[in-house]
This record gives C-alpha cells, structure tokens and sequence, in this order.
C-alpha cells in the first residue's frame, strides 16, 4: 500500500505550473531554478499567476453546461449520477496539482526585493485561485483536507491525513479571500479578465451565500447556528462591490435586446461584466456553443421545461400562472408580452437568424420547444463549427445584486430599500413593471418551493433562476436550498392541441412542426415531424396535452447525493479519507 501511495505522491509532486516560460522552466527542475533565479521581480510573480487563470477558470461550454444538471432543462438524457447507476467506482479521482501549483507560489514568491505592495497584490491572486480550488471541492465532498503548503514525499503524516472539516475548510477559503479583498490592487480591469478586488469581493458574496443557506437549509449538519454569520457576510461583500460605483447593469432602455447583448458580444460589457472567459475572433479563440445550441447530433438538445417558463412573468408585473387557462395556452400565445428576458433566453416570436430567415424553436435541436438562444450566436454558418467568438460572462453586476437581495431575505432584512436596489433595476431592464408584489406566488410555492411562504424571498429565488438562466448557477442553488429533489421533475414540454395537426409556432404564418405517431408519407413543406412513440416522448393527455420528454426515465435524488462519493481511487491510496454518508 505504501509503496502504491509514495508512487501516486511522486506523481502528483511532479506536477509543475505552466506559464509562459515554457522555455525557461524546461532547462533545469523547476523546485532548484524558481526560488533561486524566477521570484525576483513583480513581472516573474505576474507571469507565474498568471497560469492559474489558464488552468482553473472554465471554458465557455463548460459554463452552460453546468446548468444541464438543473432542474429547468431538458435534454437527450439525465447523467446516471441522477438516472443510472452510480457509485464511488464511477466517481473519478480527484486532482491536487493546481492546489500544489499555488502553494509552490505562496511558499516561495516572498522576495523582499520586490516591493511589499506588489507581493501582497499577487499573494491575493494566489489565494483567490486558492479559495476558487477549495470551494470548488466543498460543494462536491463536503469534508476535504486542508493543505497549505506543497507535500514532500516523505510527509507520510500529510499523505496519509483524513479529510479536515466543512466548517474549517470553509474558514479557510474565507480568510483566502478577506485576504484577497484587502490587497488586490483596487481598480477596475476593463477587460473582464484578471482578478481585481470587486471581482474578489464579488466572488466571496457567492461563497458566503453559497455556504450560509446551505447550513440554514441542511439541518443534518448541525450549523444551522452559524448560518446568519455568512449570510450577513455575504451581504456586506456584495454591497463593498455595489457601493464601489465601478459597475452597474447595463442598459440602453432597449429591453428587447438589452439583456442578450451582454452575451452575445465578442468584447465582454464592461460595465456590468466584472469576470469573463474571453473569446476572439481574430485571435482565433473561439468556442462551440452555438453549436452545441444547434445540432441534433453535436448537441443534448437542451431545452428549458415548461414549469420553469411559466415563472416569467407578464411585462405588467403580473403572474403568467394566474391568467386563466395558463397550462393550456399555445407556445404562440403564451410568448406573448412576457418579460423580454424569455424571448432573449429562447427562440421566441419574431427571432430571425442573421440572413434575416424566420427561426422558430426547431425540435430536431430541443425536445420541449423552448429552444435555447442565450449565448447563441445568429450567424447559421456556426451551428456547425467551433467558430463562436462571443464572450461568456463568469461574474455579473446582476448576480452581486441578486447575492445581496438574497441574504438579505435570508436575514428577515428584506424591505422596498433593498427591492429598488436589486430586483427593480433588474425587472426595469427586462422591460417587467417594478412594483413589489403585495402577497407570495401560489405557483411558486406548490410547483417549487413548499415551505417557503416570504413573498420577497420567492421573489429573489424567481428572479435568480429567470437572470441566472443556464450561466452555471442552478445546480448550485439546487444544492444549497436543499431542492435537489427538483431534478425528478418531468420534463415538460409546450402545448400540443392534437396529434398530426401542424403548429405555426412564432406566428408568421409558416406551419413549423407536427406531433406524429407516424411520419406521414406526404409532408408538408418545412414542418418538422415530431414522433410521439408512447415510450420516450408522450404527450400528457394521450392525444393531445404537453410533450413530456423521457417519460420513461427514472430520476432519483436522495439525500446523499448532495455530497459525491469519494472515488475508490482516492480511497485505496489513503482510506483515512472516510467515504461519505450513503456512499459506503
């Protein structure tokens, strides 16, 4: 057994950080040239920081993928984690080098040659990507070991040692980030590409957040006392980057198109964007997800879920669930004079590719119909190519805002001061009347959130699904709402009012799809046939009734699988791991 985890510890010690002194580091073992001759300057720490970005931020696709775990999206298939067979066999091992690659830095940039201001600045940078790594593996097993310093091969003590805490990592990850907060330099990057200190702050309200609810809403884990600390802490941090005058939303009182800007365009908007992966055309950095938005071979066919579509509201302000025959109504209809966000999310009424043709929600490409936009670029000739070149925002102004609408409600703190801060900016772009509602959506609590009766906190939860909408947030919130049961919900799709009956779906005139048992032999001319086989796809009232999408699978969330298992791999080579509740 030793003689296997000395293997694996010499392995992952031989991990070094890439940077771009690929040349340099190659001529001599990087442990005898960095300390020695690399760390003597602000640039050396600069270029060695600088790799983490590379390494640790997610690419694009990365980022909506995310979301595929939510409960709002349809797709080919749930992952077996949610409708398969899972376990701690299936659970890759877990990786340490970007850890090591960090604790090398901050073991050794320390030079006092270089001014003390410049150190702080990038031992910030150090530990926000520190705080990043931990906080990452938090949400997945919970209790992880803390390591501060790169291992040596004979530290058997620290090879060998159990996982450390939730509450100390998370302790840890917080003073990381205070850190962080206190000595990254205080200026905006308009870029969206470097860690700054509203995006650090930013970033802690999202820990803080993260972390506060989940400890109110897992009672199991016996912190419930400690929940209110974080919440607070989460609000103060976000309100340190609202009270900066560094961001706002933006807006140019277009709410048609306001909201898709920030994501569709190639250089990220600066003055909401605090965080962004950047893409270039001319640099030929580019991305897949038009594509992946647009191909029934390429893509998951992902769609957003009839329940969830619902939650828009109407541009007066009103509830979509409480106009009379809501359930019912065709996709036609119901796209109609609804927060502009819907049709900036989804292919809706009026959407037209960049060579001016009519695009309705295409069911080769999504099962529900709610075909998804956002991110997705006009131009045809990139649903077929990795050539999409628009920026894919990481940290938004409008997630700050939502961070500290949330805790406060959380703290009972809710009142019209923190609505018109937060949630009325965000409606006023989405062209959505502003006033605050006067009671709790019905629909809300019954379809979503049973238990929660405070109308501002189920407000703040819809408007952060409705924001947030496939930028990677929702499995998260799943998560830390202890809503994870959510992702058993059917995969609703739009309203079909018979079988065999072709739909104009943006109402142009243009027959865009039919629902068939069997594909006619005679077809109409760019209708879509959509086979409801009776197994996969049903439609919920027999022969007429929602499109419900994988109506055969089995979708399980039971409480353990709020935590991953610990992967067998990483259990043989150190079994004073402990494996996690259920996982045995």
């Amino acid at each position: 057994m030793k003689k296997i985890l000395y293997t694996f510890a010499v392995a992952l010690l031989a991990a070094t950080f890439l940077s771009s002194c690929e040349d340099f580091l190659e001529t001599e073992p990087v442990d005898k040239l960095v300390p020695n001759n690399f760390f003597q300057s602000e640039k050396d720490l600069e270029l060695y920081t600088n790799s983490f970005y590379q390494r640790m931020l997610p690419g694009g696709l990365e980022v909506v993928q995310g979301d595929e775990w939510g409960d709002y999206t349809s797709k080919n298939q749930s992952p077996a984690y949610i409708a398969g067979y899972y376990s701690s066999v299936d659970e890759g091992a877990w990786s340490w080098s970007d850890l090591r690659n960090i604790n090398y830095f901050l073991e050794n940039f320390d030079n006092e040659t270089i001014p003390q201001e410049g150190r702080d600045h990038y031992e910030g940078i150090a530990r926000f990507f520190r705080a990043y790594f931990y906080f990452e593996k938090v949400k997945r097993y919970g209790d992880v070991p803390i390591y501060e310093k790169p291992l040596a091969t004979d530290d058997e003590e620290q090879l060998y040692k159990g996982r450390d805490s939730r509450e100390d990592v998370i302790d840890f990850i917080l003073a990381d980030l205070d850190f962080a907060v206190s000595s990254i330099r205080d200026g905006k990057d308009n870029s969206s590409s470097m860690i700054t200190k509203q995006v650090a702050q930013a970033f802690l309200s999202r820990v803080a957040l993260f972390e506060g609810t989940y400890r109110k809403y897992h009672q199991e884990l016996g912190l419930s006392s400690t929940a209110p600390v974080l919440l607070q802490k989460a609000a103060s941090a976000a309100q340190g980057v609202m009270k900066s005058g560094q961001y706002s939303l933006y807006t140019t009182g277009t709410p048609e198109s306001d909201y898709r800007t920030l994501f569709i365009s190639e250089n990220p908007v600066q003055q909401e964007v605090l965080l962004a992966v950047v893409y270039n055309n001319a640099l030929k950095r580019w991305h897949n997800i038009t594509w992946k938005f647009n191909s029934a071979t390429y893509g998951n066919r992902w769609g957003l879920n009839k329940q969830f579509v619902n939650t828009y509201l109407q541009l007066d302000g009103s509830r979509f669930t409480e106009r009379s025959g809501f359930d019912t109504i065709q996709f036609v209809r119901e796209m109609d004079n609804r927060d502009h966000r819907l049709a900036q999310t989804v292919r809706s009424l009026g959407y037209t590719r960049s060579d001016g043709s009519a695009a309705p929600p295409n069911f080769g490409y999504t099962y529900t119909g709610y075909h998804l936009l956002k991110h997705s670029l006009d131009d045809k000739r990139l649903d077929g190519i990795s050539e999409a070149y628009n920026s894919i925002p990481l940290i938004r102004y409008a997630e700050v805002l939502l961070n500290y609408a949330e805790a406060k409600a959380e703290l009972g703190e809710f009142d019209e001061s923190v609505w018109n801060q937060t949630i009325a900016p965000l409606r006023q772009r989405a062209g959505v009347n502003t006033n605050m509602p006067l009671e709790a959506d019905s629909y809300l609590t019954e379809t979503y959130f049973p238990g929660i009766t405070d109308t501002y906190l189920l407000e703040v939860r819809r408007e952060r699904g409705i924001e947030l909408c496939y930028e990677g947030f929702r499995y998260d919130d799943l998560l830390r709402w202890k809503k994870g049961e959510l992702v058993e919900m059917p995969w609703k799709g739009i309203y079909v009012p018979g079988l065999n009956v072709p739909m104009d779906l943006d109402g142009n005139g243009t027959l865009d799809v039919a629902f068939v048992e069997t594909v006619p032999n005679e077809k109409v001319s760019g209708v879509i046939y959509f086979v409801v086989d009776g197994t996969n796809s049903i439609l919920s009232e027999g022969t007429s009734g929602h499109i419900i999408w994988r109506a055969n699978e089995s979708r399980d969330f039971s409480d353990k699988k709020y935590l991953h298992p610990i992967s067998n791999t990483d259990l043989v080579l150190n079994p004073n791991l402990g494996q996690n509740p259920g996982w045995e």
